[in-house]
């Protein structure tokens, strides 16, 4: 990407009206403008999911009596219900866009949110936070939104920049927090309004904001409205896998003849019948009145009942699922132990404030350390021109990790400054690993990105269910082993990306690539 590319418009692929940049400067471009609703609305939802962990070792532990036990419980409510919530959302994408289904997640979010104030016991606590995980599903449609608007060979950068700066929210909820409730105790208020209101005050209005934003400067796709995603000839007709529309060449205008006809005639009727073409399965090149090939493969089909049973299980589906269930699922075990871990290695002597100042680090390494994963495994995919670059990238990343927790893990004697160096190093291999796993995505199915999306995204959070149940198993007396539990964790995240890379990927190839033997069409 060349500098200018930040501001000017991009250059759109004409076989699938993808841009090949992304202008990041541009927010009046609707691939700009796109590309930061997507983050912004993942950012909103995360900074109110993640509002709880920083407050939960500290006022709301006080104020509801909580036990350890209680508190990697409501931990797991919370990643129980995005695990249950981006299941669902991913054929909701594939069915009605991105674009809404980001809406309503936003606004849903804000009910539970605004009756956090009436929480007054554990219960309601665990209830609470149940549905208030929801808004962890926000991470579907946006990274479906992204794959929709950005070509193959940036995608993992697009897909990493808005995973990353939106992640960002869950490191902001631990920083601000804490701050707000610092200040209302200040103005007088009781320990029980305090954290109550805190979550009035900030993530329920930036929900209402953002869920707004989308509603009004968001577009569904390139084409306009999500049911004019399948109008692939430019001229008001719906076009599917199965029944391909040839338009004469010699057509003068859009009211001539348009002939069904076959996937195979289509085929027949535009390669060289003497090269010898090898045909990716699913890849149908059409040429239109205009002589461009439009390549059907990219467009996102309405999801069948079967579909998300058949797509999402399939095995290639389960080598970026198993992957982010590593990564993705580390992080949201790991971030919501940490202002507990740094308050208990500093023998209690840092408060709640400092140690989730020191906390949300992680979360705001997701800026910069999502967006390389995404950027590296798209530069290994044009470099080497094949998808294997990425997969062995992604599984590098989380190995890495594992290995780093195991370390950690074993030298449970580390002074403060030590531990925060070292689950820094850990945690950039951590979101490096969500980028590269995301890098990836977009080339599973492309037909039902929102389901593999969805169940790849859900992977992540039965990861972080699993993960804080170690925390919750190494509970004892009211303390946790958190050195114990990472070291565990570590060797299970090592285990299971060694175990992936036996899975095969789908071939794919960049744009341009062409073998020996191509003659008229591109082998993708």
């Amino acid at each position: 990407m060349k500098l200018q590319t930040l501001w000017q418009n991009p250059e759109i692929n004409p076989k699938t009206r993808k841009a090949l940049s992304i202008p990041l400067l541009n927010v009046f471009d609707p691939y700009g403008r796109i590309f930061h609703l997507a983050w912004l609305g993942f950012f909103a939802s995360f900074l109110s999911w993640f509002a709880f962990p920083p407050l939960l070792s500290g006022t709301v532990k006080e104020d509801l009596k909580l036990t350890a036990k209680d508190i990697s419980n409501n931990n797991i409510c919370g990643l129980a219900a995005t695990l249950v919530a981006r299941v669902i959302l991913g054929p909701l994408c594939d069915r009605f866009g991105p674009r809404w289904t980001m809406a309503g997640v936003l606004i849903v979010g804000t009910v539970p949110t605004a009756l956090i104030p009436c929480v007054t016991n554990v219960s309601g606590l665990h209830a609470i936070r149940f549905f208030i995980g929801l808004l962890g599903g926000s991470f579907v449609p946006c990274q479906v939104w992204t794959t929709v608007f950005f070509d193959t060979s940036i995608v993992g950068t697009a897909n990493s920049l808005v995973g990353g700066w939106g992640n960002a929210g869950g490191g902001v909820a631990f920083f601000v927090m804490p701050a707000i409730v610092a200040d209302l105790a200040n103005d007088g208020y009781s320990l029980h309004k305090t954290w109550g209101y805190a979550f009035v005050i900030g993530p329920m209005i930036i929900l209402l904001f953002v869920a707004a934003l989308v509603i009004i400067f968001g577009q569904d796709c390139p084409e306009g409205k999500w049911a004019d995603r399948t109008d692939v000839l430019g001229i008001g007709i719906d076009v599917t896998i199965t029944n391909v529309l040839s338009v004469p060449m010699s057509a003068s205008n859009e009211k001539e003849l348009i002939e069904p006809i076959t996937s195979k005639q289509v085929i027949e009727a535009f390669q060289n019948k003497d090269s010898n073409l090898e045909k990716e399965e699913g890849i149908v090149p059409v040429e239109t009145q205009m002589g461009k090939i439009v390549d059907l493969e990219d467009i996102i089909e309405n999801p069948k009942p079967l579909d998300l049973l058949k797509v999402g299980f399939h095995w290639r589906t389960m080598l970026v699922a198993l992957a982010y269930l590593t990564t993705f699922g580390g992080e949201l075990a790991v971030e919501s132990v940490m202002t507990a871990l740094y308050k208990q290695h500093s023998g209690n002597k840092w408060s709640q404030q400092l140690s989730g100042d020191w906390a949300s680090m992680l979360g705001l390494l997701n800026v910069v350390s999502r967006p390389v994963g995404g950027l590296i495994g798209d530069f290994l995919y044009r470099f080497f021109k094949t998808t294997k670059a990425k997969k062995f990238w992604m599984i590098f990343c989380g190995f890495m990790e594992g290995l780093f927790l195991l370390w950690i893990g074993l030298k449970k004697d580390l002074p403060m400054a030590g531990l925060i160096v070292a689950m820094a190093i850990m945690d950039i291999f951590m979101e490096m690993g969500n980028g590269a796993n995301f890098c990836l995505v977009p080339q599973i199915n492309p037909h039902h990105t929102g389901i593999v999306s969805g169940i790849t995204g859900a992977f992540g959070n039965l990861g972080g269910i699993f993960f804080s149940l170690v925390f919750r198993y190494q509970a004892t007396d009211g303390v946790t082993n958190y050195f114990k539990s990472f070291w565990i964790i570590g060797i299970v995240m090592m285990i299971v990306n060694f175990g992936i890379a036996f899975i095969p990927v789908r071939e794919d190839r960049p744009e341009g690539y062409k073998e020996k033997n191509d003659s008229e069409v591109d082998k993708v």
